[in-house]
């Protein structure tokens, strides 16, 4: 067994399970942290305090997503010919989201503002989790797909181009996400208001 050397092993990113012989180790964990404030000033500016780190912007958000991919690929030597008997892919992603410790003081209005905020935050950060499965499952499809090569220095040197494209385009795809939700944030909250709002008056 030889580790899998991956081009990208940790990205810090802000903000459907597919079938098949693939089946990566994935694991999901939370955490969270408190924010405090009656109006949405107040709780833009705890986001700003409190929020998570993020190494490639160096500013806090208001949720973020810490994923990390390696794994293990398992070679095989015979009649001249090096080939992929195993390739077994590690995820893990952990999500930070805010949690609101004044609720119970804030008006009926600031509520809404919070739930709507905050499920939007979770939404985001869920999907920055399911991107990165859905190329952890690409990543041990690819590997195990490999043709064998003449020697195992060979069948090496394809795994880690084959990891590095996979992981390159995985980054890829979640800046292409950030920067459309990002184009869309203000008119997305402003649509989830007024549905969340609609909704309340027809409960009553």
């Amino acid at each position: 067994m030889r580790p899998l050397r991956l081009a990208v092993t940790a990205l810090m990113l802000c903000l459907a399970a597919q079938t098949g012989a693939a089946d990566p180790l994935i694991s999901k964990s939370y955490s969270y942290f408190s924010v405090s404030g009656r109006t949405a000033a107040d709780l833009e500016r705890e986001f700003s305090r409190l929020g998570p780190l993020l190494s490639g912007t160096g500013t806090r958000h208001a949720g973020a997503t810490r994923i990390k991919l390696g794994g293990s690929v398992d070679y095989e030597n015979s009649d001249g010919r090096c080939r992929v008997t195993d390739a077994k892919v590690k995820l893990e992603t952990h999500l930070t989201l805010p949690r609101w410790k004044d609720r119970k003081h804030a008006s009926r209005e600031m509520a809404l503002i919070w739930d709507t905020m905050s499920a939007d935050i979770k939404r985001h950060e869920e999907r920055h989790a399911e991107i990165a499965r859905q190329y952890a499952r690409r990543l041990e499809t690819a590997l195990e797909a490999l043709r064998p090569e003449a020697d195992c220095a060979r069948m090496q040197a394809r795994v880690d181009a084959t990891t590095k494209k996979i992981v390159d385009r995985h980054a890829a795809d979640q800046d292409r996400f950030d920067r459309v939700e990002a184009a869309s944030y203000e008119r997305r909250m402003t649509r989830m208001l007024r549905f969340k709002a609609a909704e309340r008056q027809e409960g009553g």
